[in-house]
């Protein structure tokens, strides 16, 4: 009798283990704000070329690419992830639980991608001048500090996404392809901060307890989920003002206004993250209110500004 053995094919699996670490998903807010920098930059008037858009999304996507590797790398490592209740918007992938030993190509995959980051942003660095270099260093520390160190002080855990995914990403942008920042960025990019920490906060809920076990001390956490609620409500509610004054001082065009109705379903949002005893499997529909507001608030405000 001839043995039949199933031998594994370690190279498609592990690159789908870096692939599925790497949560594909998360990145749209990324692609979302740049493309937000690029109709600001087309509403000033300066021509755009297409293959610096290209380098300057790379970029972006890099750099938030490694920080979604590192994050899953040291939450394998902490063992946080066997923890946590997964949905699709909390919890991690699953990827390092489902392949412990792809561990350390996830991190090389992390410090590829950091690398490339850092490529970017010497040519990015080159064609926009100095007003790139803080942007560029603020952004690499996010990176290397988000989750082994941020994480574990609120009100910076609270910030750190809104200025990483949000503002440096829309400035960044802008001054790569327009050379200089205007009074209309300055305005919008914290629209999309204040957004981009929204999100990250409202996704927090369902793993307060697994986060806890680790020394994690984010906001929900160190002052409560109702005081981390107000906060969510409060970061909307910026996010309002901030459009309407734009659109109240023509800083903005008048038609900025159509995105206030995109803001609408976190408010259903706020109200699930009050519900009692919500569990992940609640929580779900109400995470997604909150990443549908998130996404399209911005790509709404990028159309009327294009």
């Amino acid at each position: 009798m001839i043995a039949i053995t199933h031998t594994s094919t370690p190279g498609p699996s592990r690159l789908r283990t870096v692939w599925r670490a790497l949560r594909p998903p998360f990145l749209l807010l990324t692609l979302v704000c740049v493309v937000l920098g690029v109709a600001l930059v087309h509403g000033a008037g300066p021509k755009l070329a297409a293959v610096d858009v290209l380098w300057v999304l790379l970029g972006a996507l890099a750099a938030h690419g490694a920080v979604n590797l590192l994050n899953e790398y040291h939450d394998a490592r902490s063992g946080l992830d066997q923890h946590t209740c997964r949905t699709p918007f909390s919890g991690g992938s699953g990827a390092l639980q489902d392949d412990p030993a792809g561990l350390s190509a996830v991190r090389a995959a992390a410090w590829l991608l950091l690398g490339l980051t850092l490529l970017v942003g010497l040519w990015a660095l080159h064609r926009g001048g100095v007003l790139l270099l803080p942007i560029g260093l603020v952004g690499v520390a996010l990176v290397l500090c988000y989750t082994p160190t941020l994480n574990r002080h609120p009100w910076l855990c609270l910030a750190a996404p809104g200025l990483g995914i949000g503002v440096l990403v829309v400035l960044g942008t802008v001054a790569v392809l327009a050379g200089r920042l205007d009074v209309r960025t300055l305005l919008v990019a914290p629209i999309a901060g204040l957004l981009g920490s929204a999100l990250l906060l409202a996704n927090q809920f369902p793993d307060i307890e697994a986060d806890r076990r680790v020394g994690r001390r984010h906001l929900a956490i160190s002052h409560g989920r109702a005081a981390a609620r107000r906060v969510y409500a409060a970061l909307a509610l910026l996010a309002a003002l901030a459009l309407l004054a734009g659109a109240l001082f023509e800083i903005l065009p008048g038609s900025a206004c159509l995105a206030l109705p995109a803001l609408a379903p976190m408010a259903w949002a706020w109200r699930g993250l009050g519900l009692p005893n919500a569990d992940a499997a609640r929580l779900t529909p109400y995470l997604a209110a909150n990443v549908a507001a998130v996404l399209l608030t911005p790509l709404v405000l990028a159309v009327t500004l294009w």
